[in-house]
Formats: C-alpha cells, sequence, structure tokens
C-alpha cells in the first residue's frame, strides 16, 4: 500500500510519508544472488503472515478500553486479519501490552512472552507502558516495557486513540514482510 493511499480521519497525511524505507532496504539487499522463485515465495509467505496475526492482550488500563475500541465496528481491526484474539500465550504471535506495568507483574508478563511460539512480537501501547507515564517516579512501576521484553513497535499517547493503534499494526506488518522467512543469505555490499 502505498503512503498517498493511506486515509486516517484523525491523523495528518505527513504522518505516512518516510515508511517506505523497510521496502527500499530490502530491495537493497536482495540485489544479486536471491532466485526469483524463493524470493517470490518468501514475499508471499511474509504477506500471509502480516495479515493473519492472532493478538494477545496483557491490558492493565486504560489502554485496554482503547484496544477494545480497535476491535468495535468503528475501527474494526478485523478488516488486516488480527480478529482472533487469542487468550492463550501458545497460539498468540503478538503481544499487546497496554497500560501501566508494575514490578509485581513483570514476571508473568516475561512468563507469558516465553511462552509464545517464534517468531513473536511485542506492541507497547501508550506512555505507561513505553515509559512508565505518569506513574513513573513511582517505585513500583516499570520504567518501559522493553526493561521485562523486547519491543517492536511502540504506540505513543495516553491513552491512544485506535486509529493510532491501527497505525502501530500497520507498521509491524511491514516489519514481518521484510523479514527473511526461509533465512536467506544476504549479499553483501558492493
Amino acid at each position: 500500500m502505498r503512503a498517498e493511499n493511506v486515509r486516517v480521519k484523525s491523523m495528518k497525511y505527513e504522518e505516512f510519508n518516510n515508511n517506505e524505507y523497510l521496502e527500499k532496504y530490502v530491495e537493497e539487499l536482495r540485489k544479486g544472488g536471491v532466485s526469483v522463485a524463493v524470493g517470490k515465495l518468501n514475499d508471499m509467505i511474509n504477506w500471509a503472515r502480516s495479515h493473519s496475526v492472532w493478538p494477545l492482550t496483557f491490558a492493565t488500563s486504560c489502554c485496554g478500553i482503547e484496544f477494545m475500541c480497535v476491535g468495535a465496528a468503528r475501527s474494526d481491526f478485523a478488516r488486516f486479519g488480527w480478529e482472533i484474539t487469542r487468550n492463550s500465550p501458545r497460539q498468540a504471535d503478538v503481544i499487546f501490552v497496554c497500560g501501566t506495568i508494575v514490578h509485581k507483574m513483570a514476571p508473568i508478563l516475561k512468563r507469558l512472552y516465553e511462552q509464545m511460539a517464534e517468531p513473536k512480537y511485542v506492541i507497547a501501547v501508550g506512555s505507561c507502558a513505553m515509559t512508565g507515564g505518569p506513574f513513573k517516579d513511582s517505585y513500583h512501576v516499570v520504567k518501559g516495557v522493553e526493561e521485562i521484553i523486547p519491543v517492536d513497535v511502540y504506540v505513543p499517547g495516553c491513552p491512544p486513540r485506535p486509529e493510532a493503534m491501527l497505525y502501530g499494526m500497520m507498521q509491524l506488518e511491514r516489519k514481518i514482510k521484510v523479514q527473511n522467512f526461509f533465512k536467506l543469505p544476504q549479499q553483501p555490499k558492493v
């Protein structure tokens, strides 16, 4: 999808610019050496994987309510193939960390992440999950979920609007689409 074709009512067009860098990077890496059939099969598998992601929600506060809005009729993340939310980490591909994470919850979040099958992804939703939010000076709040598990996409806001979460999901889709599914050897730059 080209940036000029994307229209989200509450987001400015300029925010969608400069997002094709991953595709350009992949084209540069694939010049020479990768067979067309394997390269196209790799692209097709990654396209399918990026449009059939099953999320697991770890919602602890107000960002969880906003995540529920993403599944409602107005935002409807089913059009991206994300509608099958899972209750078991063993069936999930991505974990949405929505809200404040306290130190007492950190081992539980880490265990859920470790139970997910590879490849697995993490989306940190809201300022509390990203930095601790307004509670960052509290002794019991984790200063960002990346202290516990690796994060792939950050969705800023307090709480972020459903459109921002959709944008974060589109960013994760882009990341999945450019992965090297077959572990093809990358050609060195000349």
